[in-house]
């Protein structure tokens, strides 16, 4: 740890909610981290260096974002709650003085972010629950640059983004993360170093980029057979699929002709094969999207 960076503990991280009249909102599903071993912890497996651009989603009192700020060349980070996005500046000036222009505060909602002064290269964040996996999908779309995410959310929806084909947790948002990369499951964090406690365990989930399926087919085509063939889960293909090919029996055509049973369901399916799917689905007409 750098000396010029103050890490902040739990009694820190109390009084600066008090002084700034912050009560935890579940609405924004805020629970702060209170343990400077954990911070560290995040920053060291989202592997952030001294060349990396970090996109931190969430920051609040800046907890996580004083240990970004001590390792990379910039950090931006965006925080919905106008208070938080307004005291973050100065709680960096008082707890890493040296490095505090680091960090640029951007005071809006995640998920209409668009651009960035510098192209991003890592997300690292502990992110709200609530909106963990529409945030890493949005972002990992939106910025090809990104080579690495380390997002700490829900222990469940960990899981789920980094679940394999055939497993209980696989699902739509397994599939379109395996677009953008390979995700795993890098660990689980205990509810103690939160502030307040949350009710549900947490994890930390990893992203690294890899180049998508090779398919003369959009990435949104792609997706929306994926959310088709998951809105009913266990539903054989031919009948998931049947609205966007116009029937049963040309989802099954289309399905053969992409080298798939029929029969199988959507948990059964990489996301190369739904490439593949959806390609099948284009050469026969439009894809219904919806």
């Amino acid at each position: 740890m750098p000396a010029d960076v103050t890490y902040l503990g739990a009694g820190a991280v109390r009084e600066l909610a008090a002084r700034l009249g912050v009560r935890p909102t579940k609405t924004w599903g805020q629970n702060f981290v209170v343990d400077a071993n954990t911070v560290k912890r995040i920053v060291r497996l989202g592997q952030v260096g001294p060349d990396d651009v970090v996109l931190e989603i969430g920051p609040g009192l800046g907890s996580l974002t004083l240990g970004l700020a001590a390792e990379a060349a910039a950090v931006y980070a965006v925080e919905i709650d106008p208070v938080l996005a307004a005291a973050l500046p100065g709680t960096l000036a008082a707890y890493a003085p040296a490095r505090a222009d680091r960090v640029h505060v951007l005071a809006q909602d995640a998920l209409t972010l668009t651009d960035l002064p510098q192209p991003p290269t890592r997300v690292v964040a502990n992110l709200p629950y609530n909106v963990a996996v529409p945030v890493v999908l949005h972002v990992l779309g939106r910025f090809p640059t990104i080579e690495r995410v380390m997002v700490m959310v829900q222990l469940e929806v960990a899981e789920r983004l980094a679940a394999p084909p055939g497993s209980r947790t696989y699902g739509a948002p397994s599939v379109k993360a395996a677009w953008y990369g390979h995700a795993r499951l890098a660990g689980t964090v205990p509810r103690s170093v939160f502030w307040p406690v949350p009710n549900v365990d947490s994890g930390l989930v990893s992203v690294d980029r890899q180049a998508p399926p090779t398919a003369p087919v959009a990435r949104e085509e792609v997706f929306a057979v994926v959310d088709a063939a998951f809105a009913q889960r266990r539903k054989m293909l031919r009948s998931a699929l049947a609205r966007m090919a116009g029937s049963p029996a040309a989802a099954a055509v289309a399905l053969e002709a992409a080298g798939v049973d029929p029969t199988l369901r959507g948990e059964q399916l990489d996301v190369a094969a739904f490439a593949r799917v959806a390609a099948s689905l284009r050469h026969m007409g439009p894809v219904v999207h919806g």
